[in-house]
């Protein structure tokens, strides 16, 4: 019999989607406080996912609250999302995001707080440093185009303020599906 150490295993050929990158999610959520954020910061958890919702999918959610904003008219959307989110308790949900925040919070780029019932998260000054380094590159200019009309749209609301917006308009799409199902 042959020793499985002298044989040869080729890994199977997965290409590798934006999706599956941490440090691709750890720079939208990066961006989202910086120029979604009040003072570099979000005031909940609550709030960082509905707002990142609107920016994962531009071409349908957010033109359709957004009305005659620069978003243009709904158009199908599944095409343009890069990483999608699923139907939680409260609304869209990516499972990462506390391994996100983990991350970015080690990397010493955030700081994450108790702020009453609420997780107040909060640039840190090399936070801020490489937000600005990511905002000026072009890979993430499309990006960063949502966000400022995401922030524009909706960066005074509040978390349950966006968190009801998005049940009231998306009921069918969002709120009658099951819990764990993928949004779009």
């Amino acid at each position: 019999m042959k020793s499985l150490r002298h044989q040869s295993v080729q890994p199977a050929s997965v290409p590798l989607m934006a999706d599956d990158i941490l440090e691709f999610h750890a720079a939208r959520v990066l961006l989202l406080i910086a120029i979604c954020g009040t003072n570099d910061a979000l005031s909940s958890l609550t709030k960082m996912a509905k707002l990142d919702f609107f920016v994962r999918y531009p071409d349908f959610y957010l033109a359709a609250v957004a009305g005659d904003n620069s978003v243009g008219a709904p158009r199908e959307h599944k095409a343009s999302v890069e990483a999608a989110m699923v139907r939680h308790h409260y609304g869209p949900w990516d499972k990462r995001y506390y391994h996100i925040l983990a991350f970015l919070e080690a990397c010493r780029l955030i700081t994450v707080r108790k702020s009453g019932r609420s997780i107040r998260l909060t640039l840190t000054k090399l936070g801020k440093n490489r937000a600005k380094r990511l905002s000026g590159m072009s890979a993430f200019a499309k990006l960063r185009s949502h966000m400022e009309e995401v922030g524009a749209a909706f960066g005074a609301k509040t978390g349950n303020e966006l968190k009801t917006l998005i049940y009231q308009t998306f009921d069918e799409e969002i709120r009658r599906k099951p819990l764990g199902h993928v949004i779009g």
